[in-house]
Order: structure tokens, then C-alpha cells, then sequence
């Protein structure tokens, strides 16, 4: 999948004008890129569209029109678009109360690593997690991650032609299995893959 370059983008004024169009489309794009692991953990599978939408959002947020901020920006966000061999995801851990997210959030110590997607008849592939910075530490884990997903040619082919797709969490401390997903999502995913 081809990164973002600044040419993509859109300047903050023509932003403003197309954002709730613009916004509609991604909400909708997103719906099956989205997978609930259990009541308190999600995973948002990233693609340019996504990517895209969420550089405008920071550079609406932060006001950034000058070069070197949207560059930055970019640098950014472009690692969390699928390179064609993989799938990426943004992994969030949800919990409403502060408290109770606290207390949870320091038993999930390296729940991130313990993710992972199946391709049925394959062995299952688990989450390189936060290659761009840690986001643990000895007392807890982040509540958002970003996950990358390295598929074997043998699993892309097999997800082209058909193949179930499974996800789930193995951490002592959250155990999930989601098998299968739904068409929509396999789809939409298969889409992220070249092969």
C-alpha cells in the first residue's frame, strides 16, 4: 500500500470544508476494520484511508500547516499502513472507570505481544508490538498499542482463495478467541494484502 506524501493531504481550510463527508466515509470504511477481543479490548485495523484520516485530524487538532510538522506527521502515521505482507492494527484496552482501568491495565503487562491473527491451517501469527516507541513499563501496560501482523505468502494466498480468518489474546490475564471473523472483516483485511 502506497504511503501518504503531502500532496495527499489537504490543507486545513479545504479540510474544514470536506471533513463531515470526509469523516462519514472513514466511519463507515472503519466498521468492518474493527474487532472486539472481549468487552475491554479492540483491535482497528489501520490502512491509508485510515492513516489519512487521522494526520487531518491532527493537523486540525494542532493548527500545523508549516512543512516540517506535517512532514513530521507523516513520519508518523505512514509506518501504520500495511506494506503487503502484513496487517496493522491499533490495539486499545477500554476500560470506563479510572480505577478499574488502573488495576487492569497493571495485570496486562505484555498483553500486547499476546495478540494474534490466524489464518485457518496455519499456525497462528502473534503482534510485533510498539516498534515505534514502549509504551509499558513495570507498573502497567499503555491502553493503546499499534500492532503489526507479518503474514507468510502461504497465508496471504490461502486468505485470497477463501481461507477463515481467527483472532485472540493468549495473556494469562485476558483470554480471547474471536473464530471466525466476520466475511466483512476477512474481506476488508484480504484487501490490505498484495500476492
Amino acid at each position: 500500500m502506497q504511503k501518504l506524501t503531502r500532496a495527499d493531504l489537504l490543507s486545513l481550510e479545504q479540510y474544514a470544508e470536506q471533513r463531515p463527508a470526509f469523516r462519514a466515509r472513514v466511519l463507515e470504511h472503519k466498521k468492518p476494520r474493527q474487532v472486539r477481543l472481549g468487552p475491554h479490548a479492540t483491535l482497528i485495523f489501520e490502512d491509508r484511508l485510515t492513516i489519512h484520516y487521522q494526520i487531518q485530524e491532527m493537523l486540525r487538532a494542532e493548527r500545523i500547516f508549516e512543512a516540517r510538522g506535517i512532514q513530521d506527521e507523516l513520519d508518523a502515521y505512514n509506518p501504520l499502513i500495511p506494506d503487503g505482507s502484513n496487517l496493522k492494527a491499533t490495539f486499545m484496552l477500554e476500560y470506563a472507570d479510572e480505577a478499574e482501568r488502573r488495576r487492569e491495565l497493571a495485570k496486562l503487562i505484555g498483553v500486547e505481544d499476546r495478540v494474534w491473527l490466524r489464518v485457518a491451517g496455519h499456525e497462528p501469527v502473534y503482534a510485533i508490538a510498539d516498534e515505534d516507541l514502549e509504551r509499558e513499563n513495570d507498573e502497567k501496560t499503555s491502553s493503546v498499542h499499534f500492532l503489526r501482523f507479518e503474514l507468510t505468502p502461504a497465508m496471504i494466498a490461502a486468505l485470497k482463495g477463501g481461507a477463515p480468518l481467527a483472532a485472540g489474546i493468549d495473556h494469562p490475564n485476558m483470554t480471547v478467541t474471536v473464530d471466525p471473523l466476520p466475511a466483512a472483516t476477512r474481506d476488508a483485511l484480504v484487501a490490505d494484502l498484495d500476492g
